[in-house]
């Protein structure tokens, strides 16, 4: 949740700067935007590193360490250092440890609380809303999907808002694990602080893609569902620009509301916008969406974009539904995984290319990196490695 791609957003009252991480030829970039200005692209270094593969626990305790010598709490530092490193293992690398230095600069900036506890404003047996004052948004939604499940074990179902959390990565890194125990989980996420998407019709932007993620438990492996209310996001925007190439489809809009696949728009002044799920067609969907989910995070939490935000962050969602407050958890089981049959079974227009459900490619790589091993994206060692020599601690151990 996100701002889409973006690995690190500063905004104020003077300054607007967006900054983006990704790797060219051999050496990573850095696509600086500011008030919408694209400059000259920062060689962080001309060495390649071949890619290598990291033992996840000690890539975790690496991740965590860094965390602690930036000023985090231990607790905060290891949800922060687990729910990154599940980005990786998911295969969401610009949610993964790609963020932690933008995280850890946040923390420096005093964007990012590292220490401290939330707020609860508003409390009653099955719903909560929090004051998340900033601290770190893997700590904080954690800990408001153990609170929710606890709400659903007694009540049947649990919802937490959290208004004023910091980024909270990548939704998907948070579904497993509640699936499997049989609850059904939702996850979604707006940044107040954060506009580039425009509502259906206009042409200014107002939203961001507003990311909503939903676990569901079969008796497999949980489908996860991962998806946001724009048709693509602000990190392949400014990918596809940065190489100089244009879209696939009409996947934009130029500040006169034209459409148009140059993603170049959404950097210009006036800025131009990401179209809504659902494109030229059927926009009015993920405009719909987008509203929804406006109001489950800043509606409810009562704080949003009508306060003026100037802090990248998120207003977060969360809720949990014990599937057997509502009969027997077998028959849920049956109906889900018939259809998980039906679906994988569906006669595929390219062979080549047979249906794959929500999910199932992203838990099919973690097992392979849980086993080998994690392989991070090549532009994320630069940084990371700059932390580990910067605090002086040891690297994470290669696998194998």
């Amino acid at each position: 949740m996100t701002v889409a791609d973006n690995v690190r957003v500063q905004e104020g009252a003077l300054n607007r700067r967006v900054t983006f991480l990704m790797w060219e030829s051999d050496r990573a970039l850095v696509l600086d935007i500011d008030f919408g200005l694209i400059h000259s692209p920062i060689q962080l270094g001309d060495t390649k590193a071949m890619p290598q593969r990291y033992e996840v626990t000690s890539l975790i305790d690496c991740a965590k360490t860094l965390c602690i010598e930036s000023g985090m709490s231990e607790q905060c530092a290891n949800d922060v250092a687990t729910v990154l490193t599940e980005g990786d293992l998911l295969g969401h690398d610009t949610h993964g440890l790609n963020l932690l230095k933008p995280y850890l600069d946040a923390v420096k900036r005093g964007d990012m609380l590292g220490f401290g506890d939330f707020e609860e404003i508003s409390v009653r047996p099955a719903v909560a809303n929090w004051d998340g004052k900033f601290l770190p948004g893997p700590h904080l939604t954690l800990r408001a999907i153990d609170t929710a499940t606890s709400m659903a074990i007694k009540y049947g179902t649990g919802n937490v808002v959290i208004r004023r959390s910091s980024h909270i990565g990548a939704l998907a890194a948070y579904l497993e694990k509640p699936a499997r125990e049989g609850f059904l989980i939702q996850v979604v996420c707006s940044d107040p602080s954060v506009a580039n998407v425009a509502p259906f019709g206009g042409t200014e932007p107002l939203f961001t893609p507003n990311p909503m993620a939903w676990g569901i438990p079969t008796s497999n492996d949980p489908i996860m569902i991962d998806i946001s209310a724009s048709t693509t996001t602000v990190g392949m925007s400014a990918r596809l620009h940065q190489s100089g190439q244009k879209g696939k489809h009409n996947w934009w809009l130029d500040s006169d509301g034209k459409p148009c696949n140059n993603p170049a728009v959404i950097f210009q002044q006036p800025p131009g916008s990401l179209l809504p799920l659902g494109g030229l067609d059927a926009g009015h969907k993920g405009f719909g969406l987008a509203l929804f989910i406006e109001a489950l995070t800043s509606g409810l939490s009562g704080f949003g974009r009508a306060d003026s935000v100037d802090v990248w962050g998120a207003n977060v969602s969360v809720q949990v539904t014990d599937i057997e407050a509502f009969g027997d958890k077998q028959a849920f089981l049956t109906q889900m995984d018939h259809l998980v049959e039906q679906c994988i079974n569906n006669k595929p227009a390219d062979p080549q290319n047979p249906v794959r459900l929500p999910g199932q490619r992203g838990l099919a790589y973690k097992r392979e990196q849980l086993e080998k091993g994690v392989l991070l994206h090549e532009a994320i060692w630069p940084s990371l490695n700059e932390l580990i020599e910067q605090h002086g601690i040891e690297s994470p151990v290669i696998a194998g």
